[in-house]
């Protein structure tokens, strides 16, 4: 990899002779092996070298002890060019390299994580709850990590007030926090919010970690079934999205071919990141969608411009790689799409082709292909097989109202369909 960036025999000899020389050769393999491009390691060299020299004249005479040395380097190297730059943009981007370089060749060395990276943030007060949710309540990865993300909250928030033990926790803490730290969010995931902090604090007082069983002092305003019109836009406005896509580009083939499997078979967001090589069956036209969200597996046939729009992405776009995931992120280093970028990138396209509605996202074009099938006459009972719903009650949302009609009541006089 090195050689790839660098030409000149001077500045080959100039790294390799450098003490750090060996962990910028071990790191920049390891950059070749995830996808990285040469000018990457490139723009990087000056500085491992730089940070090298730094720890060495501080003392540091092992890669163990490096670490130490990640703070006042990037304080120094912050001091060097406050006159031109800002602090963020100059530490973020010198700490991506050198903790990334350290993690490949200093063993069981972490970082500074990032704050959505935390699970379990109370797991040093609290360290079974993540195993009670896992082992004695049975909860998929998905629900723990909503347990995460309500619970980071609830720590950030004590921590700010500058209440760290749990001990000290009251019926105020609990008011202010649903209060301050709520703003903004849905019915529904403040509702969640308020189901996951009974459980936390449930398990506090099981545990005796707690005196009083707070639990019963966080009521969440209710939810109500089927208060809401299903998120659908128009066929013609879902064709107008999927002609909008570049297809020129690798970005784009990934994308049209995610958009596709969201429009024709309304699959949930984790279903599409979560797709396989293995799961597509060219020789029986079929694609299989296993460990749906109610437990099963679903079997589709599989559509000709679905398959078709697969096969432009696998043969023009999905990386090199030994994982069997379908698809990847476009950037280094190439790993398997999340769920939420899956639903971020149906979004961009939606808002690029100037549709409006409530949260637009990969679920619009999985409410739009269920109402499709409504009015196509299919029984709710079929629709909620096609879709994967857990239970005949999450379809009946979709039987509320004519959407189409009602648009034609709300927009004239309407006497025609009454």
């Amino acid at each position: 990899m090195l050689e790839r960036c660098f030409v000149r025999s001077e500045t080959l000899i100039c790294i390799h002779s450098s003490w750090i020389g060996p962990a910028i050769e071990q790191y920049a393999a390891w950059l070749g092996e995830h996808g990285y491009r040469a000018g990457t390691l490139a723009a990087r060299v000056s500085l491992l070298r730089q940070f090298g020299t730094f720890a060495q004249t501080h003392g540091a005479q092992r890669y163990e002890e490096l670490p130490g040395s990640v703070e006042p380097f990037l304080e120094f190297w912050f001091q060097r060019r406050r006159a031109r730059r800002t602090r963020p943009p100059v530490t973020r981007h010198a700490r991506i390299a050198i903790e990334q370089m350290l993690r490949v060749v200093v063993l069981g060395f972490v970082g500074r994580p990032r704050r959505h990276a935390i699970h379990d943030p109370f797991a040093e007060q609290a360290p079974g709850f993540s195993a009670y949710l896992r082992h004695e309540r049975g909860l998929r990865e998905a629900t723990l990590g909503l347990y995460d993300e309500h619970l980071r909250a609830f720590a950030a928030y004590l921590t700010d007030i500058g209440q760290r033990d749990l001990r000290a926790l009251s019926p105020a803490v609990l008011s202010g926090f649903l209060t301050e730290r709520s703003q903004g969010l849905q019915r529904s995931t403040l509702h969640g919010r308020c189901g996951v902090l009974r459980v936390f604090l449930r398990y506090l007082h099981r545990e005796q970690l707690v005196k009083r069983d707070l639990s019963l002092v966080v009521q969440a305003a209710p939810c109500y079934r089927l208060a809401h019109v299903p998120r659908s836009i128009t066929a013609e406005d879902v064709r107008r999205m999927l002609d909008a896509v570049d297809r020129d580009t690798v970005l784009g083939r990934r994308d049209y071919a995610m958009l596709r499997l969201l429009v024709t078979y309304g699959l949930r967001a984790r279903e599409v990141a979560a797709l396989t090589l293995d799961d597509i069956d060219w020789r029986h036209d079929r694609l299989r969608i296993p460990a749906r969200k109610a437990g099963h597996s679903t079997a589709y046939p599989l559509s000709p411009h679905v398959g078709a729009a697969l096969l432009e992405y696998l043969r023009a776009g999905r990386p090199v790689t030994r994982l069997r995931q379908v698809f990847f992120h476009v950037t280094a280093p190439s790993r398997p799409i999340t769920q939420s970028a899956v639903s971020s990138r149906a979004a961009h396209y939606l808002h690029q082709t100037g549709v409006v509605g409530p949260r637009l996202g990969s679920h619009t074009l999985r409410h739009s292909c269920v109402q499709r099938l409504v009015e196509a006459g299919w029984s709710l009972k079929t629709i909620g097989d096609y879709v994967g719903h857990a239970s005949p009650a999450s379809t009946e949302m979709y039987s509320k109202v004519a959407v189409e009609t009602l648009r034609d009541v709300a927009l004239g006089a309407g006497e025609e369909v009454l």
